[in-house]
């Protein structure tokens, strides 16, 4: 488990390109944090790192969207787990059907999505101020946020998570 502060929306954005870097199909990524900490900021990162088609914006009304890659790497599968209530609704996205062929990220997806992987990464995104706009879409996502990388299961044994939150 590593922390870094990040001071800004384009720090989120870097330090999400350089989280693509460490992933590869098959890998979830799940997302946590209170509303407006950072999240999509965080998954638009990652996008721009694996070289994804498709504009990044939160997936909340349509629950899923699939980015394919530009650059021959996996496709990014950008999840919003915030309005599913049950495990049944999570399995009812057959995430697990792309799972092995893309990076799956799923934002609110702690305590729902564990099951689709022993082996996950789980990114935590404290605001300090509490809930507020991500910066997406308003403008105060230049507040710095606290991020938490936390590797679980043997596919992260060994990863160096303080490489990429200290760039």
């Amino acid at each position: 488990m590593t922390s870094v502060v990040v001071p800004t929306r384009d720090a989120m954005h870097d330090l999400g390109a350089r989280i693509a870097s460490l992933v590869h199909a098959g890998d979830l990524v799940v997302l946590a944090g209170g509303l407006g900490a950072g999240k999509t900021t965080l998954t638009q990162g990652i996008g721009r790192g694996l070289g994804v088609r498709g504009a990044i914006t939160s997936p909340t009304f349509v629950i899923a969207r699939v980015h394919p890659s530009t650059t021959g790497g996996p496709p990014l599968v950008h999840v919003d787990a915030y309005r599913l209530e049950s495990l049944d609704e999570v399995d009812d996205l057959d995430l697990d059907a792309s799972l092995d062929d893309s990076v799956t990220v799923v934002e609110w997806g702690e305590g729902k999505v564990e099951g689709l992987a022993e082996d996950r990464l789980v990114v935590r995104i404290d605001h300090p101020t509490g809930d507020s706009d991500d910066g997406v879409d308003g403008d105060d996502g230049d507040e710095p946020r606290t991020v938490t990388l936390t590797g679980i299961g043997a596919r992260w044994d060994g990863v160096v998570l303080d490489a990429v939150a200290a760039s």
